[in-house]
């Protein structure tokens, strides 16, 4: 009887989480189609270049929980556009940052001209992003970038003066308030960015639809992601 119940629920978790939000067509096509942006679609990463001459920075960032990295195209690409940065969005161990934390090492060499490099990630890409930093000081990452996110206890990068790093709530959160990410902040620097994008919801830092739990946003899509790679862009151009 309980091996029955384990395998059930082995077989329940594999569903969950080989299941992940998709990426919206619409936004990831438009993205795709911006002139000075090359996005491509490699076995275990999307890299989303500038077309031109890179700026030298790099940003891996971690999807949130059960996302696929294809979701986060349309975000980054405007920063890409606006700075020169390369971001490489990594495919995750059953689509879990808990289970892949270390999975920037491997993934910093299909950009070889990036010179500086930042970690980042969504929701609890970025939670684990924080995590890696804290485990892995003998890395020379530049900073971290989170995104409805926040470094747990666990992270302490509070004396991390030679970190860099920005921190952007959304509004309307329903699943991390700007209160909980505020709650978090004695983890990061003193010198961190916090922001908070007024009427964003946690959904609209990517393009994957709507998530439940969420609140209801009081911008459109593409109000939400302008603000955000606004914001973004200032804090990684060189």
């Amino acid at each position: 009887m309980l091996f029955v119940l384990v395998a059930t629920g082995v077989f329940l978790f594999l569903a969950w989480a080989l299941d992940p939000h998709r990426a919206e067509p619409g936004p990831l096509e438009r993205a795709t189609a911006l002139p000075n942006v090359d996005v491509t679609r490699g076995e275990d990463a999307v890299t989303i270049a500038p077309a031109g001459d890179p700026s030298g920075v790099g940003v891996v960032f971690y999807p949130g929980a059960r996302v696929e990295a294809d979701a986060y195209v349309a975000s980054w690409a405007p920063v890409v556009e606006a700075t020169g940065v390369t971001v490489i969005v990594p495919d995750l161990r059953l689509n879990l940052a808990l289970l892949d934390r270390a999975r920037a090492e491997s993934v910093v060499g299909l950009a070889p001209d990036v010179e500086t490099w930042y970690l980042g990630g969504h929701s609890m890409g970025g939670a684990f992003a924080a995590r890696h930093l804290a485990d892995h000081t003998d890395v020379d990452w530049a900073g971290l970038v989170l995104w409805a996110s926040y470094a747990t206890e666990s992270a302490e990068l509070s004396d991390r003066d030679d970190l860099r790093v920005l921190s952007v709530a959304g509004g309307r959160d329903g699943l991390l308030s700007p209160d909980e990410v505020e709650g978090h902040r004695p983890a990061l620097p003193d010198s961190a960015v916090t922001t908070t994008v007024e009427g964003m919801n946690h959904a609209q830092f990517g393009a994957y639809g709507d998530q439940p739990g969420d609140g209801r946003p009081e911008i459109t899509d593409e109000e939400a992601r302008t603000t955000l790679a606004s914001t973004t862009a200032d804090f990684l151009a060189p």
